[in-house]
């Protein structure tokens, strides 16, 4: 469901003039970006902004940022002009800044005002999502008294992994082929219940906003009353590690757990799960008042990774779960559909655990999962009483939050914005409204089901 943090610095707004342009003839609305050569052929008439701004970002592959509610319509029609020259052109009496960035993408900020109300993210319309794989492994269910390692010797696996105290395993082959003849082969074995691909996830990557200093968001207050044994809050964040967050926010993170080794991290700026920690307490404090009792327990099932697994997130779930956690967030997901992770899920919540998910920071309509589970409340991003631009919008989203948080760290803020952000958000707010209320975890369901709803969610 993320990009990497912006890291707030002082960014060099440049406002040009309106500059002359001409009506378009013959085919309209096409832009040619040389990047090599820095130069740009466009012939566009009566363009609005957005499209016009998808289609600087699929040429260019930069991010591009808006301040929202800025309008123009563009027409011009040029020929081999300097990139900065095109967009002058191209955006009228709008202002820009474009910022170049080692190791990552440029960022262009488009404003009529000032550079740091560039806040709204510009998605070009996304390639469609391929499931990706791990190629030489396959998770397998099969009944109880099964003799696994017997199994896995006769397909010419070995076995890696078992899942909680479940019938079901994971198995590695020597390559990609075998593990597709298992596949075949299982289908026909009597004690088998099931096999499955054991596909990746990408880590996160939130889309990030232009956060200037922090003015106006102050660091979250809150009080920890002492949990009790019995009626405890535990938030499970499957995610990637949480980060120290200063003593007192510290003391809401329990004792944190990993399934995939020991994460490598930047101690001053935040990782995904720090971001998603810190935007659960922030909406704990605003429902609770600055006291709860309620805590979060990371899982962190990414490590040192840029992406997790199936299998692995199925596991964080279940360390979860088996270590108290009685509400689920997972501010992650992919194209993918597990049959394993849903029946997993399916569980979970058959147990009474709500589970709440990030719909996807595409603007598509096809399922993204986890979410997209049956059971699942799925989550999407919300601006101005709408479902943001760049979120997924499908039948199966069930509500929407806002989906914009700020994050300090090393006393900074930073800005991150997505729906993992929105999906945190509804966690925290269930935590807070069953601390609250004392309603049981089907109630706070129904309630957030009622209160979250938005247009074009079912």
């Amino acid at each position: 469901m993320m990009q990497r943090f912006l890291k707030l610095a002082v960014v060099l707004a440049i406002g040009f003039a309106t500059a002359s342009l001409y009506a378009a003839s013959g085919e309209t609305n096409r832009i040619v970006w040389n990047k090599a050569k820095g130069r740009v052929d466009a012939d566009v008439r009566g363009l609005e902004l957005l499209p016009l701004l998808e289609r600087v970002e699929k040429e260019t592959g930069w991010q591009i940022f808006v301040e929202p509610n800025s309008k123009h319509e563009a027409s011009a029609k040029f020929k081999n002009v300097p990139a900065g020259e095109a967009l002058r052109l191209l955006l009228g009496d709008l202002n820009f800044a474009l910022v170049p960035r080692t190791n990552a993408a440029s960022r262009l900020y488009v404003f009529s005002t000032a550079a740091n109300k560039a806040t709204q993210a510009v998605k070009a319309a996304p390639k469609s999502a391929v499931p990706k794989r791990v190629p030489n492994e396959l998770i397998v269910r099969v009944k109880p008294g099964t003799d696994i390692a017997a199994l896995a010797r006769s397909l010419g696996a070995k076995v890696t992994g078992k899942l909680g105290g479940a019938d079901i395993y994971r198995l590695e082959f020597p390559d990609e082929a075998a593990a597709n003849a298992a596949k075949d082969q299982l289908a026909g074995n009597s004690d088998v219940t099931g096999t499955d691909y054991n596909y990746y996830f990408d880590q996160p990557k939130p889309l990030d906003g232009f956060a200037g200093s922090g003015a106006g968001t102050r660091p979250i207050s809150l009080q920890l009353n002492p949990p009790g044994d019995s009626g405890r809050i535990l938030i499970g964040l499957v995610d990637t590690a949480v980060q120290s967050m200063g003593a007192n926010l510290d003391k809401f993170v329990a004792k944190q757990i990993s399934v995939a080794g020991d994460a490598v991290l930047n101690p001053c700026e935040p990782s995904h799960g720090t971001a998603m920690a810190e935007t659960m307490m922030r909406s704990l404090e605003s429902v609770t008042k600055g006291s709860t009792s309620a805590q979060i327990l990371a899982v962190d099932v990414y490590g040192p990774n840029a992406s997790t697994t199936t299998w692995n997130v199925a596991q964080g779930i279940v360390s979860a779960v088996n270590n108290g956690a009685n509400v689920i967030n997972l501010s992650l997901g992919g194209p993918a559909d597990s049959p394993m992770l849903k029946d997993l899920i399916g569980a979970v919540i058959a147990k009474g655990i709500p589970v709440f998910a990030a719909a996807g920071n595409e603007p598509v309509a096809t399922p993204f999962y986890p979410a997209a589970y049956p059971g699942v409340v799925a989550v999407t991003g919300v601006e101005q009483g709408k479902i943001a631009p760049y979120a997924n919008f499908g039948s199966f989203v069930d509500v929407g939050a806002p989906d914009t948080s700020t994050v300090f760290l090393c006393n900074r803020a930073w800005m991150v914005q997505g729906t993992s952000a929105s999906a945190a958000y509804v966690s925290g707010m269930a935590a807070g409204m069953a601390d609250t209320t004392h309603q049981t975890w089907a109630q706070v369901q129904q309630s957030i089901l009622k209160l979250m709803a938005v247009p074009g969610a079912k």
